[in-house]
């Protein structure tokens, strides 16, 4: 016959594994809100961009009720050392992926103001989505370390970062440069520049998103374990 602790153990291992889906349902939204996007600019698909728009709702729906099961399991079980840290990094970790909802979702703002009519076709429209299948990498492995609480995946995604911060700049360059030659497409590099910032944020959260995975699977923050090597 079960006891007391162990009906409260196999509690928390549930509520423990409802807040990890929740976690990669709303990853699962938030990387499928950066594709989208993506595709509505690439195409000038302003029905598709107005979905994306509409579908970063359920994103925030799921963070509420992430947050509701965190109070309930604080509260309920007082979770403790590893546990808690699980659970405060799991709560911390739906607030990013708002983040980078938003982020999609302001892409998507973008593009009926890029795709406007004229003569001057940017090219560099056609760089960005390799920027953002990059970033859009990081967010899903970053994720998928977080469920297997792994260290070592985690700290390997802070490392990307610096990859996408080249694509930044580099596509930066390209974007003024474009600006420079074509006067009558400042308005429209403008959008693309924060586009291609908004990807880059992203790569940054993702990153958030790594140190926390690594304080929670090790106890220990990754800067000061850079800092101590």
């Amino acid at each position: 016959m079960a006891t007391g602790h162990e009906h409260t153990v196999k509690a928390f291992d549930q509520d423990i594994s409802q807040l990890r889906a929740l976690i990669s349902q709303m990853g699962g939204l938030a990387e499928q809100a950066i594709h989208d996007a993506m595709k509505a600019l690439s195409r000038g698909d302003t029905a598709l961009a107005k979905e994306v728009r509409k579908k970063d709702k359920q994103i925030d729906a799921i963070e509420a009720e992430l947050e509701k099961l965190v109070v309930r399991v604080i509260a309920l079980r007082a979770p403790m050392a590893d546990d808690l840290r699980e659970v405060i990094a799991a709560l911390k970790i739906a607030a990013v992926i708002e983040r980078i909802g938003d982020y999609a979702k302001n892409i998507a703002k973008r593009v009926p103001m890029i795709h406007t009519e004229g003569e001057d076709r940017i090219e560099a429209i056609s760089i960005l989505p390799a920027m953002a299948q990059l970033a859009s990498d990081m967010v899903h492995d970053v994720l998928d370390a977080f469920s297997a609480r792994d260290a070592e995946a985690a700290a390997a995604i802070c490392e990307r970062d610096n990859a996408l911060d080249d694509f930044y700049d580099s596509i930066f360059r390209t974007l003024v440069t474009f600006m420079v030659e074509n006067p009558r497409t400042v308005s429209q590099v403008a959008h693309l520049l924060f586009v291609a910032k908004n990807l880059e944020r992203i790569g940054d959260h993702a990153t958030n998103v790594a140190e926390m995975v690594y304080f929670a699977a090790t106890g220990r923050y990754m800067a000061d374990e850079a800092a101590a090597g």
